[in-house]
């Protein structure tokens, strides 16, 4: 799994460069995910912009990194596309999720 990871102040932003979190791919996104958070900041925001589909191993794989980071860090999800997005709503994942349609408006809601 390929993600590109930008650390800044108390937030680290990890933007996935996958077009697809399925079961192909699930278990590669949660130990990337693990190497990635393991000693970061408080805050991490999941940048899924470039993610056109994921599907129930794809959603697992990113209650597991919530429930890795929990309870003293959050996991945020930003920029995501409108099939993922469908994903979200049509299994309620959307009211367990901090999600943002971008990076920028993530970082901004956190600042405040």
């Amino acid at each position: 799994m390929e993600v590109s990871i930008k650390t800044e102040d108390d937030f680290c932003v990890i933007t996935l460069r996958d077009r697809r979190i399925d079961a192909a791919v699930a278990l590669d996104f949660k130990e990337t995910m693990r190497r990635a958070t393991r000693d970061g900041p408080a805050h991490i925001i999941l940048d899924l912009g470039s993610v056109t589909f994921i599907d129930s191993s794809g959603l697992g794989a990113i209650v597991a990194t919530m429930k890795f980071l929990a309870p003293n860090r959050s996991l945020i999800l930003a920029g995501m596309t409108p099939p993922v997005d469908k994903v979200f709503r049509l299994t309620r994942m959307d009211t367990v999720f901090a999600i943002h349609a971008t990076v920028d408006d993530a970082l901004a809601m956190q600042r405040v």
